[in-house]
């Protein structure tokens, strides 16, 4: 599973990962089952694991890459 997230996307998706489960916890009413507030902290997790892992499925599924090609004639390195 090669990434394919550039270090600032990375840093993005933690950042607003983490504040939306501030959001879902202390607004959206995680902790008392609220639909909203489980909806965005799942959104949150989501976004955390893929900018700690450097991989987003969606972004392979739609043939997206933010981060730089690696090796000759910029083809991808395996």
């Amino acid at each position: 599973m090669n990434s394919n997230e550039s270090s600032a996307d990375r840093a993005i998706r933690v950042f607003a990962g983490i504040a939306a489960i501030f959001v879902a916890l202390l607004g959206l009413g995680l902790l008392n089952g609220e639909p909203a507030g489980i909806v965005v902290a799942a959104v949150g997790v989501v976004s955390l694991v893929t900018g700690f892992v450097g991989f987003c499925p969606a972004y392979a599924i739609l043939g997206v890459r933010t981060c730089p090609l690696r090796g000759k004639g910029n083809q991808p390195s395996a």
